[in-house]
């Protein structure tokens, strides 16, 4: 797997996304560069899996996407944006669930190789 490493304003930054099962287990995670939008690798994610429902949050309401999912028939659980005219409906009994995925990532930052961004990899102690 590539490096992606990528300049935003935090540095050299990478970004993980991943689809998890209803399990909380990570399906198909890729790496992206900082600087590149959470979106861009969301319309690739559920060719590779296939689920039954795709849940988001507010950033990935974008026509391309949605659309995509209602041609393969996958169920949108993605709220619409606060400015949108005509708001899309949706199951929040479903959009519940997606606190599987915001788990997840709390738990793979506790493995000691992934840190969150902002963090620098070794803080050394300078002593006068």
């Amino acid at each position: 797997m590539d490096q992606a490493i990528g300049r935003s304003r935090g540095g050299l930054t990478t970004k993980i996304q991943a689809i998890a099962d209803a399990s909380g287990k990570a399906m198909g995670p890729s790496l992206t560069p900082g600087q590149r939008a959470d979106i861009s690798e969301a319309e690739p994610l559920p060719d590779e899996i296939g689920p039954k429902a795709f849940i988001a949050d507010r950033a990935y309401d974008a026509d391309p996407l949605i659309e995509k999912l209602k041609e393969q028939q996958i169920a949108v659980v993605i709220p619409s944006r606060r400015n949108c005219r005509n708001p899309r409906k949706i199951s929040f009994r479903l959009y519940k669930n997606r606190n599987i995925i915001e788990r997840f990532f709390p738990r793979l930052k506790q493995v000691r190789g992934i840190l969150p961004r902002g963090r620098s990899v070794r803080r050394r102690n300078h002593r006068s």
